[in-house]
């Protein structure tokens, strides 16, 4: 284990992933705790800049001082190619409540590169500069600014060019997912490279990838060099990640979170009825059983049982009978 000083500087953050990572998932992890700060989904930028109100709908925490309910710091993301309406979007977002702008470089989706966003960036150093520092120079001096990349897109050519580029429009922090675009999420995601580009930047460097547990964390950090961590699919499979990490760094017992999860299902599911139709809560509630399974065996035996359920009420039900076979 790491001595007192290190575990103090370590800080967590909950990755942005579409689809899943909206505002109420947020709140659920929030709520369990641990992290440090958490990062919206991408707001999308195409062909008009987005305004203030959609800052508000899409990303909630922004009325909140930009903290979940219970007072988690969430980063507003947004993602696209041109210079002007991501600046202006950026300002909008600023106006909406937001303390801090992140820029999404990484994002592998097809249907985002072939609009000129995400990952197909990384193939173009001078845009990452213009989009960064574009956003720089309109949002005040003291909001902080970062950018999410991955080591490239089809190569690692222009990863060190894309890094100085970046850091050239004075960006604060970036946050660095060990896979190029071609790799998607094939194991094992090459933290050497995280560690080669913090020895030459002064940017705070955020490793991301393959971080699940204690184990890969500390291997992380011992490759990398990094104190900042940001765990994406890592925090689905297993929404008390951030609390385990903490106990572990604090060579405290991890405790069995079974009966934990079946509460934390059930307040998952009134938040998401709160906001969303049975149909798309049904569907959120079966896309998250999904990443549960693994990390929960229980979960894992009976997925299909699970994913068969017609309703809400029956799901939660199932949840519960599947739990208690135990």
């Amino acid at each position: 284990m790491k001595d007192t000083q290190t575990k103090e500087t370590i800080t967590l953050a909950v990755a942005p992933m579409e689809g899943v990572m909206d505002h109420t998932m947020r709140e659920q992890l929030s709520l369990i705790g641990g992290m440090d700060y958490l990062v919206s989904e991408f707001v999308r930028v195409t062909q008009y800049p987005i305004p203030t109100p959609t800052f508000r709908r899409l990303v909630p925490e922004n009325t909140n001082q930009a903290k979940t309910k219970y007072g988690h710091p969430v980063h507003t993301q947004i993602l696209g190619s041109n210079p002007e309406l991501m600046a202006e979007s950026a300002s909008a977002a600023i106006n909406a409540g937001a303390t801090h702008i992140d820029v999404n470089f990484g994002c592998p989706a097809k249907r985002v590169n072939g609009h000129g966003g995400g990952s197909v960036l990384l193939q173009d150093s001078e845009s990452l500069h213009k989009i960064m520092q574009s956003i720089r120079s309109h949002i005040p001096t003291h909001t902080q600014l970062s950018a999410k990349i991955r080591l490239g897109y089809e190569d690692e050519s222009l990863l060190f060019d894309n890094v100085a580029a970046i850091e050239a429009a004075n960006t604060n922090t970036l946050t660095i997912h060990g896979r190029t675009k071609k790799d998607g999420y094939k194991p094992p995601a090459r933290w050497e490279k995280i560690g080669q580009i913090k020895n030459n930047t002064k940017m705070i460097v955020v490793a991301n990838g393959d971080i699940t547990n204690i184990e890969s964390l500390l291997k992380c950090q011992s490759i990398t060099g990094c104190s900042h961590f940001m765990i994406g699919r890592g925090s689905l499979n297993n929404p008390f990640i951030f609390q385990d990490l903490r106990a572990a760094l604090d060579n405290k017992e991890i405790n069995t979170r079974h009966e934990d999860l079946i509460h934390l299902f059930q307040s998952y599911t009134l938040k998401l009825q709160e906001h969303y139709d049975e149909v798309a809560t049904l569907g959120r509630l079966k896309q998250w059983c999904g990443h549960l399974r693994l990390e929960f065996d229980f979960i894992k035996d009976n997925l299909q049982e699970l994913r068969r359920s017609k309703s809400t009420k029956e799901i939660n039900e199932k949840m519960i009978e599947i739990r208690a076979r135990k």
